[in-house]
């Protein structure tokens, strides 16, 4: 039996209970994949407005494999999840469509760092000649909140855009988040890109004519590595192609309201990723993680993709305003009836396809005029 003091606790101990009781509420996950998740957010009623039938279809096929919420589970979990990419294949195997790689783009793993998941995925067009004349560059970051998802789940996009700018894309892989905390990531983007331009010519490449892309927090990704290459006095990347990054921890942008309920990404679980990459909250106003309040002054040409239905909307739409108002030349473009993920679903999304042309047709500009002064 245990006894209770009836003894009033001091000035000291009750300033400690309250420290303690504080920091707790602050404190961000421990480094292994199997913490449990953040208490989840305040529920909202808001409805997010409806997705095209193509989407929607999409949306439908992800909600048939089973997926659990990720905001429920830990990291460990929720890398075993159906992913958005999966729904797509899901939806294009319902019409008919082949689900297996384009054979027209070969890729090859090659490490950048010493940890297995510092590598970089190739993807090269597989009628390129030997010898034949250097191709274009293109560095490109998967999403996946920096705690799941990969170069695999991530493999649409970067095939598709290789083959229609006939460029070798270097996909990354990075460390991921609880078991490397930010700027973990960052800094292997930095690494990586680094590492391309040494590397480029011995695959067939041309490392005077580089360009940047990622997808959601591989599109925060791709501004930080171009402030990186500007600050370092590396090649800067002649292009910047940005599909709805993670860029402004404001928690009261309209996205974040009127998308709260969005899927496959929602407002939840922006709260669970930066519980997992962030060591401390303090991490969120990095301007790294924070890219409308960096310095954005001399960056290359921007085109900046977001989707409608979507918690990151402000965020790529604020960017935009940010980067203008540092000088920047900045084509922002919101699509109407899509989700976050999107951009990966050109087979079967419409506003998918549409976006990618937007982005082969930026880059290709970039990569045939003649370089940045």
């Amino acid at each position: 039996m245990s006894v209770i003091s009836k003894r009033p606790l001091s000035r000291a101990v009750l300033i400690g209970a309250l420290l303690a009781a504080s920091a707790g509420v602050s404190a961000q996950s421990a480094r292994s994949p199997s913490a449990p998740p953040p208490a989840a957010p305040p529920a909202t009623a808001i409805q997010p407005p409806k997705a095209a039938p193509d989407m929607q279809m999409v949306l439908d096929a992800l909600a048939g494999l089973g997926g659990k919420p990720i905001e429920t589970l830990t990291p460990a979990e929720a890398r075993m999840q159906p992913s958005a990419a999966d729904g797509a294949k899901a939806a294009m195997a319902k019409k008919g469509l082949s689900t297996e790689p384009d054979g027209s783009v070969v890729t090859q793993d090659v490490p950048y760092g010493s940890d297995a998941q510092q590598f970089a995925r190739i993807y090269k067009p597989a009628a390129a000649p030997a010898g034949g004349a250097a191709m274009p560059v293109l560095v490109y970051y998967h999403g996946g909140g920096w705690v799941i998802a990969d170069v695999a789940t991530y493999d649409a996009a970067p095939r598709a855009m290789a083959k229609a700018l006939n460029a070798i894309v270097v996909s990354v892989e990075y460390r991921h988040a609880p078991e490397f905390k930010f700027p973990a990531q960052h800094d292997d983007a930095a690494t990586a890109y680094r590492w391309t331009l040494q590397n480029a010519a011995s695959w067939g490449g041309d490392p005077a004519r580089i360009a940047v892309a990622g997808e959601s927090a591989g599109g925060n990704l791709a501004v930080a590595t171009a402030i990186y290459a500007r600050d370092n006095r590396l090649t800067v990347p002649r292009y910047i192609v940005s599909v709805y990054p993670i860029a402004n921890s404001s928690m009261t942008l309209p996205s974040r309201r009127d998308a709260a309920n969005a899927k496959p990404l929602n407002a939840a679980m922006l709260k669970w990723f930066g519980y997992y990459y962030q060591t401390t909250p303090a991490d969120a106003q990095d301007p790294r993680l924070n890219l409308v309040k960096a310095n954005l002054r001399g960056l290359p040409p921007t085109t900046i993709i977001n989707a409608q239905i979507d918690p990151l909307r402000s965020d790529g739409e604020t960017l935009a305003v940010a980067m203008r108002a540092a000088g920047v030349k900045v084509e922002q473009k919101t699509f109407p009836g899509v989700t976050h993920e999107f951009f990966g679903m050109a087979k079967v999304v419409r506003g998918a396809k549409d976006a990618n042309d937007l982005a082969v047709a930026r880059l290709k500009t970039a990569f045939a005029a003649a370089p940045r002064r």
